[in-house]
């Protein structure tokens, strides 16, 4: 198996939208867990890369979106893992990191056939991201317990279709080696 880059899913968030209070108690059991694969994959070299809804603002860049997430409510799940001067940060708008973005040139430009997918929702933009990365012949691997949701029994059933459906390796974080 290649080494894998780190895709980090809208963990740069407000957590202002409708389904945040079911959130919020997730993201902040898996914030610790992405900060250390975030740091394991740094210290390791691997591409580190934040893929992240831009809240409707289509004038916002990357630092735009920090400081507004920082400047929410729930400033203490942004902090632990933010994106540092290596990090690449690809802006999507749906579901799915890969849908009209350029996520899969930059893949293809870093050499990368297999990526680790960590962030939110489970059930939601992880579940997607991991279907059109498994269309395009990537590898794979989602830490259940680096990815948070709103609805836990749709987690239990969007991991069990990752691993059935798509081939997704299902690692605990530690297990994940860049």
């Amino acid at each position: 198996m290649d080494a894998p880059a780190l895709i980090v899913i809208d963990m740069i968030s407000t957590y202002e939208h409708q389904d945040a209070e079911l959130l919020v108690p997730s993201a902040g059991r898996v914030v610790p867990v992405v900060a250390d694969l975030i740091a394991r994959a740094r210290a390791a070299d691997a591409p580190v890369i934040y893929a992240n809804d831009n809240f409707g603002q289509w004038r916002s860049h990357h630092g735009e979106l920090v400081d507004t997430a920082l400047a929410g409510p729930h400033r203490e799940l942004v902090e632990p893992i933010l994106p540092d001067d290596a990090s690449m940060f690809v802006v999507k708008a749906r579901h799915s990191i890969f849908y009209e973005t350029p996520m899969t040139y930059l893949l293809w430009q870093l050499g990368v056939r297999h990526v680790v997918l960590c962030g939110q929702v489970t059930e939601q933009c992880v579940l997607y991201s991991a279907l059109d990365a498994h269309i395009r012949h990537l590898e794979v691997t989602v830490p259940p317990d680096a990815v948070a949701s709103i609805h836990p029994h749709l987690e239990s059933a969007a991991l069990e279709m990752m691993e059935r459906n798509m081939g997704a390796r299902l690692l605990p974080a530690k297990e994940i080696h860049f």
